[in-house]
């Protein structure tokens, strides 16, 4: 299984410089399912908060759900503890100025990440790579990961309310893993705010009587380094867990390579759900493979599709797939928003992560891999739960020929040019 262990050492300090998944033990996970597990969990913990509240995410909605975690926030701060939130400029604009004034006179800190104020603004470096992490830590102690912004379930940003919540999933963790989370919130925290006051920052360090020893302080507080290395942990038991992280300095390809190591290593099955599905080539051939060798691979992705484009770079991907006995099922009853996967009965993850360019090359990403029979089988529980109400798809609706052929190269033309406007380069 991917990942190294942590059993008779103590490595947690340089988690982020190392290649692989560094997996800790001694942590609780338990998974939450939806917003309706989610938000009165986290709610629970802001209203337990004795220090400090760390959360960040990509929509945080002015809905009653965002509502009622805003006014935890406040009565937390109100009390004196440290409250620092970060949302993302694009996908919190439009309940931006409704959370700014349920914050006002609190001691909440926000912090935006790239705000996206006038249309200009989308022809700065860089804007393209938004902040869609899911992430909340309260007193360094309990953590939260998923794929739940905060938005009610029931409503979408484009479609309005529905009568079924979205699929979507997120775990809550105590123990050694919730230190790398905390240490990437803050990090998100600072980068928005350095982003947002840079020159002040920049003319600070030049007027410094010891300019480089100041401009390497700054620098380390925009690095996803812990500070201190947590208590070394010698039982395992009961669940050991990896944090990942997605960004744009050393950790690029790491939630991928977790993703695409596990899959080799595959004897049985392969459970993903993704509403957001365009891997690359070395993705979509580690799932190749594992359906070949006799893995059973199924993948549940979007039935009720929010995004036509979306929907249709996957759907040009079905005849390759389900030509190598790959199996595919699109989720019926509601938008499909859940970023998870089980692998054998061991391996399982779930975060913020997407399976295509945006989640894989672009954007600040986090997910959490854990090494648990017990957690993989609760989730593997609730795929089979979304499989039943999903419709499994046999033949895909674009066949071989000339529509094809122009359907993936249009996908592939498209995806293309945005990596190049965001400024990469190369084969996906």
């Amino acid at each position: 299984m991917t990942g190294t262990s942590d059993e008779g050492r103590s490595h947690p300090a340089a988690w982020y410089a190392l290649p692989q998944p560094q997996f800790l033990g001694g942590n609780d996970a338990q998974l939450l399912r939806g917003g309706d597990e989610y938000f009165p969990a986290l709610i629970a913990a802001i209203d337990a908060a004795l220090h400090e509240v760390w959360l960040a995410t990509y929509i945080f909605h002015h809905d009653t759900a965002g509502e009622g975690v805003a006014r935890a926030l406040v009565r937390a701060s109100r009390r004196g503890v440290r409250v620092r939130l970060v949302v993302d400029g694009f996908g919190t604009h439009r309940a931006l100025p409704q959370l700014q004034r349920w914050l006002a006179g609190s001691g909440v800190s926000l912090a935006v990440f790239r705000p996206v104020e006038r249309w200009w603004n989308w022809f700065q470096p860089g804007q393209l790579r938004r902040l869609h992490t899911k992430l909340c830590v309260v007193d360094g102690t309990h953590g939260f990961v998923g794929g739940i912004n905060i938005i009610d379930d029931r409503n979408d940003l484009s479609h309005g309310f529905g009568d079924a919540p979205r699929l979507d999933f997120a775990v809550a963790l105590r123990g050694p893993v919730v230190a790398p989370i905390e240490q990437t919130v803050r990090a998100m925290w600072t980068r928005a705010v350095f982003g947002h006051d840079w020159r002040a920052e920049v003319l600070s360090v030049a007027r410094s009587a010891e300019p480089l020893t100041q401009a390497r302080r700054l620098l380390s507080r925009l690095r996803i380094l812990p500070a201190q290395a947590p208590p070394s942990v010698d039982d395992p038991h009961p669940v050991r867990a990896a944090f990942l992280v997605r960004d744009n300095l050393r950790q690029r390809r790491s939630i991928e390579r977790a993703y695409i190591e596990s899959i080799r290593n595959a004897v049985r099955r392969v459970d993903l759900v993704c509403p957001y599905f365009y891997p690359g080539r070395s993705f979509r051939r580690a799932l190749i493979k594992a359906a070949r060798r006799g893995v059973r691979v199924r993948l549940l992705l979007q039935g009720k599709v929010d995004y036509r484009f979306a929907g249709l770079a996957a759907r040009v991907l079905y005849d390759e797939l389900l030509a190598e006995g790959v199996h595919i099922h699109e989720y019926q009853p509601a938008f499909l928003h859940a970023k998870a996967a089980v692998v054998d009965e061991g391996w399982a993850t779930l975060g913020s992560s997407n399976i295509d360019p945006l989640s894989l090359l672009l954007n600040l990403e986090a997910n959490v891999a854990i090494l648990d029979e017990g957690f993989a089988a609760e989730l593997a529980r609730a795929f089979e739960t979304a499989l039943a109400q999903s419709r499994q798809i046999t033949v895909a609706p674009f066949q071989k020929g000339a529509f094809a052929v122009l359907g993936r190269g249009f996908v592939a033309w498209v995806a293309h040019w945005y990596l190049r406007m965001a400024g990469l380069s190369g084969r996906y």
